[in-house]
């Protein structure tokens, strides 16, 4: 099983349609299960980029 290593949580908002009514929405971050040093991991795309670089 993958550990995971991100903080990354998801944002919250409103979204809002043209009649301006609220709805609850959330934004996830973008995890990815990549193995580094021969451990599988569970990181978000940005954070496996920098790793790379």
């Amino acid at each position: 099983m993958a550990k995971k290593v991100t903080t990354k949580k998801p944002l919250t908002g409103n979204r809002r349609s043209h009649a301006l009514n609220a709805t609850k929405m959330k934004q996830k971050p973008n995890i990815q299960k990549k193995t580094i040093n021969g451990v599988k991991v569970k990181i978000s795309a940005r954070e496996a980029r920098t790793m790379e670089k």
